[in-house]
């Protein structure tokens, strides 16, 4: 077991009432901590000590979620600045698996929550796969730990066996709520004697063991991100830290873990923010220095509520799958609260880890904009080297069915030409499929395409087919970008067009659409698709020869009659 880290006392106590404890004797006896006569009654201040936990001077942080789902993305966040806190100070970054709730913690969610973690970039110091000094790492290897530190706690009667039925709790509860008071625990079984303790444990009568909060008093703390503080504690009431089941209860768990860890800091989300209460009246009992605290804002929806699975994806694991970078995670989640102080929002981790300081932690909510995670996302994916992009990009579009190969000149084009529409990796897919298709039908018939059809689409149809069939458009597109210009300068002049009366009748009739990437390099893709056999049958292309033989079908005084089109047509472009 690794040894309980000492420091410098954190808390000042003030006893405005003298104590008059039971004699030892009689708590090696009974275990209960007996009150004769006074009520207990403290003055508490508790202060950050300027010397925290260390090991050797060091950093220790630590985080510890639960194995009960995903890992969300305000967990990853919380991982996220610890690990850079860690990293920015020389530290030590340690994964606890807190899987104490036995019925809803699952190894597989935790080797889920491993999987994202490493892939998120965030390797751990100490913890599952790593093993270190202070294991085991996951709570419920750590039972006999908890059982002997509230042994103690017995011993030193700052803990008492409480017999009380549910029954009996729930009517506390009830004459609470009637008094409008706090629904805290009255201490029934905090004065108990001896023999009316004694008497329950020969009935065999279940029990939990029960922490002795002073009745009077506050808790002051200096949050390294939320300033001073402060409970009242008559607002607490004695709490469990061990079920009758002998499971140790959450904020029992958690302070003997940070403290036999030797954690210097917690960093949190600040929904454990009234833990810290009972978890700093355990530290004191059980003689453990007190960490420094830092509560983290909640991530929020848009709408400025906590952000849940009705908002959207909010697991790591769904960002993945959804073809987010793994870099431009840990950038978004890293402003989500913090920033350096200057304009700048793109960071490596590396860069993170310089720029990185708790003091800049923002201590209000962010909010999670998913709009902004795809841009920044789109930023990273074309920030890659090119081996690495047309890599990631060119097995992508041979996974999904589109292309016969991952890789060769057509992937280099292709990607070249569509990469700025490109925000996300799964986003190929349909970029290309747009390229590859001709929807004609749909743009000659839609409002948008009206004028394009007015402006004499059909004389620059009959010479465009007239150029196909003559060879010397097919001739042009062989030589490349060089001999599409000269062409399509050629054409012009022969139409006597130019500029937009030029191009946008030429994108229609030859893509079928009314906008897109530049036109050259898509038709002299789209030729060279038809050509070289990479594209699968099944990805919907048609090729320019199929293109032209639809344009031959259009019945274009029916179209400026706005009748429908040929049925040929129609199926065509379908």
């Amino acid at each position: 077991m690794a040894s309980i880290v000492a420091g410098t006392p954190w808390m000042r106590i003030r006893t405005i009432r003298k104590l008059e404890l039971a004699p030892p004797q009689i708590l090696r006896q009974s275990c209960v901590y007996c009150f004769v006569n006074k009520e207990r009654r403290f003055s508490v201040s508790a202060s950050l000590s300027t010397r925290s936990n260390k090991v050797d001077g060091q950093v220790r942080v630590r985080f510890a979620p639960s194995p009960t789902g995903n890992l969300h993305v305000g967990g990853a966040r919380t991982a996220l600045f610890n690990y850079l806190f860690a990293r920015s100070k020389g530290g030590k970054f340690v994964l606890r698996i807190e899987d104490t709730d036995l019925e809803r913690s699952t190894r597989e969610s935790e080797e889920a929550m491993l999987q994202d973690l490493s892939w998120l970039g965030l390797d751990w110091d100490e913890g599952p796969g790593v093993g270190g000094d202070y294991g085991p790492y996951r709570q419920s290897e750590r039972n006999s730990m908890y059982k002997q530190y509230a042994d103690k706690l017995v011993e030193s009667g700052h803990v008492y066996r409480c017999f009380c039925s549910n029954e009996e709790l729930e009517k506390m509860k009830e004459i609470a709520k009637l008094k409008q008071l706090p629904p805290v625990y009255t201490g029934k079984w905090a004065t108990a004697t001896v023999a009316e303790v004694q008497d329950e444990l020969a009935k065999g009568t279940p029990y939990t063991y029960r922490f002795r909060v002073p009745k009077e008093g506050r808790l002051k703390i200096n949050d390294l991100i939320r300033g001073e503080v402060s409970w009242n504690l008559d607002t607490l009431g004695d709490f469990v830290i061990m079920r009758s089941n002998g499971q140790p209860v959450y904020n029992f768990c958690v302070t003997v873990d940070d403290a036999t860890m030797a954690i210097s800091h917690v960093i949190r989300a600040e929904e454990h923010l009234p833990n810290t209460l009972r978890q700093a009246l355990i530290y004191k009992a059980l003689g453990f220095s007190m960490p420094n605290f830092a509560h983290v804002s909640l991530i929020l929806a848009p709408d400025r509520s906590k952000l849940s699975k009705r908002h959207g994806a909010t697991s790591v694991g769904q960002f993945r799958e959804m073809g987010y970078l793994p870099q431009a995670m840990v950038n978004y989640l890293a402003l989500l609260g913090w920033g350096d102080g200057t304009e700048n929002e793109f960071f490596s981790l590396k860069q993170l880890v310089e720029k990185f300081s708790i003091e800049r932690v923002n201590k209000s909510g962010a909010v999670f904009d998913s709009t902004k995670l795809r841009w920044m996302n789109g930023q990273h994916l074309r920030a890659l080297p090119s081996e690495e992009l047309t890599k990631l990009i060119g097995e992508r579009w041979k996974s999904s069915g589109i292309l016969n190969e991952s890789e060769g000149p057509f992937i280099d084009e292709a990607l070249q030409l569509l990469k700025d529409g490109i925000d996300l990796v799964t986003d190929s897919d349909k970029v290309l499929s747009n390229l590859l298709s001709y929807p004609l039908h749909a743009t000659l018939t839609s409002p948008e395409g009206k004028s394009v059809v007015e402006d004499k689409l059909s004389e620059v149809a009959a010479s465009l087919l007239a150029a196909y069939d003559g060879g010397e458009l097919v001739g042009a597109l062989e030589e490349g970008p060089a001999g599409w210009q000269k062409w399509v300068k050629n054409f012009g002049k022969s139409l006597k067009r130019k500029g937009k009366s030029l191009f946008m009748p030429l994108r229609v009739l030859l893509t079928g659409k009314l906008h897109g990437p530049d036109m050259g390099a898509s038709i002299v893709l789209l030729h060279k698709a038809g050509t070289h056999g990479v594209i699968t049958p099944q990805a919907g292309f048609v090729t320019l020869n199929e293109r032209f033989n639809m344009l031959r079908q259009i019945d274009w005084e029916a179209l400026n009659r706005n009748e429908p089109l040929l049925e040929s047509t129609t199926s065509l472009s379908n």
